[in-house]
């Protein structure tokens, strides 16, 4: 004899309010993700056989500064979305699935401060 209500045997296993947020930054950063790549990849084609100091000189535009932080920014947080996904669906113990999260998202803020810092950097000529 089953002595648990319906609310009780469901709760837990229904929405956390949080994946349509998740859904629209993945689709935000995605879609973002999409004319940033196709500048860089076009300019990069148009700096084949540059010298250092044009490249240097390119990057240090204010305007091709800022398009090469939001596509950092983009990057790394439509990667750290996506990899999230996987190990939640994935990864069925609980502590690894958790450290696996957290090192997920340490490694993309990592490495999205570093790619800013490295911009930055080359922008402002330190």
């Amino acid at each position: 004899m089953n002595l648990r209500t319906p609310l009780k045997q469901a709760r837990g296993l229904g929405s956390a309010k949080h994946g349509v947020m998740h859904w629209w930054w993945q689709r935000l950063t995605g879609v973002a993700l999409v004319p940033l790549t196709l500048w860089f990849v076009v300019s990069l084609l148009g700096m084949i056989g540059a010298e250092h100091a044009a490249v240097v000189s390119w990057i240090q535009s204010p305007v091709v500064s800022l398009l090469l932080i939001l596509l950092m920014i983009s990057l790394f947080h439509h990667a750290q979305l996506g990899v999230q996904v996987v190990i939640e669906d994935y990864v069925h113990l609980g502590w690894l699935r958790v450290l696996s999260l957290v090192l997920v998202k340490f490694v993309a803020v990592t490495a999205a401060i570093a790619a800013i810092i490295a911009i930055l950097k080359v922008s402002l000529g330190l």
